[in-house]
């Protein structure tokens, strides 16, 4: 097997990935493939957009209860995976979070969060991936419901091909707190790869696509080549019953990777408590 080499973010990338990429009949066409990698728990470990809340917190956009409720939907998407009421939960709040604040400042921070948590938390199976796809002359993409700037920014430091996401409507180059269009998340991701590959003459039956929720299943389902990565319980299923393959990314084994993110889910829970209490006793010290 060969060595490791380093990606651009410094994450050792497996080169003999290949075989997750190659299907079993010949590799498609270069010029008419791509490959969609949703973001969140399968590029990154957890919600990108939680860690993004943490760098705002520290400088100080928003209250420490903000990121204690944050917290507790990180814990809850590490054990439970997401869910359509707590991802419109999160949106609302972050949308009232960045209202007034600059394009400028928001990418600057995001900038930093990449290099301080982010990089430390891509998957190297999925990037090695990613790297494999790029080597085939494939496009890459990632799609996430997350805002479209953070999948701007990953995309760049990863070196693929655009990203699309969730756009927050900015008016002078400052947020207006509000949508353009709707969450690109479920369905919406089908209907973008579709509109994508109309404007860029992609073969979506030679495409890839690769997510670890059920949610994504729409995705999934509009390629010729899915591939189920860390999956949820619920995709798990979907994936054996229709016969698509998995990869597990979170560790050597599903009984490892399960208990460490049962781990990190406790942590979380332990973590969201101490901020409360914390924030308590300043409470009763005032």
């Amino acid at each position: 097997m060969a060595e490791p080499k380093p990606s651009q973010s410094g994450v050792p990338v497996k080169v003999s990935a290949r075989a997750a990429v190659e299907a079993t009949h010949a590799v498609p066409p270069p010029a008419r493939t791509a490959a969609f990698f949703d973001l969140d728990n399968t590029i990154i470990r957890g919600a990108s957009a939680f860690h993004l809340a943490v760098g705002l917190r520290r400088r100080g956009f928003f209250r420490t209860w903000d990121l204690v409720r944050f917290g507790f939907h990180q814990s809850r998407y590490l054990l439970f995976g997401e869910s359509l009421r707590q991802i419109d939960t999160v949106r609302s709040r972050a949308l009232s979070i960045v209202a007034g604040r600059s394009v400028a400042e928001i990418t600057a921070i995001g900038e930093e969060v990449w290099d301080e948590v982010l990089s430390l938390r891509i998957f190297p199976g999925t990037q090695a991936l990613l790297h494999e796809h790029l080597e085939a002359g494939h496009q890459v993409w990632i799609i996430t419901a997350s805002p479209v700037e953070i999948g701007e920014l990953i995309g760049r430091r990863l070196g693929v091909t655009g990203a699309l996401g969730t756009v927050a409507e900015h008016v002078d180059g400052f947020y207006t707190g509000r949508l353009v269009g709707d969450m690109l998340h479920g369905r919406a991701k089908a209907e973008a790869i579709a509109e994508l590959a109309r404007t860029e003459g992609l073969d979506l039956e030679t495409c890839y696509a690769y997510g670890d929720s059920t949610h994504d299943v729409p995705i999934l389902s509009a390629v010729g080549h899915p591939v189920a990565i860390n999956p949820d319980g619920r995709l798990r299923r979907h994936a054996n019953a229709v016969g698509w393959p998995a990869r597990e990314f979170r560790g050597r084994r599903r009984v490892a990777a399960r208990r460490s993110m049962h781990a990190a889910s406790f942590a979380g829970v332990a973590w969201v408590a101490g901020l409360v209490l914390r924030a308590a006793l300043r409470g009763l010290r005032g």
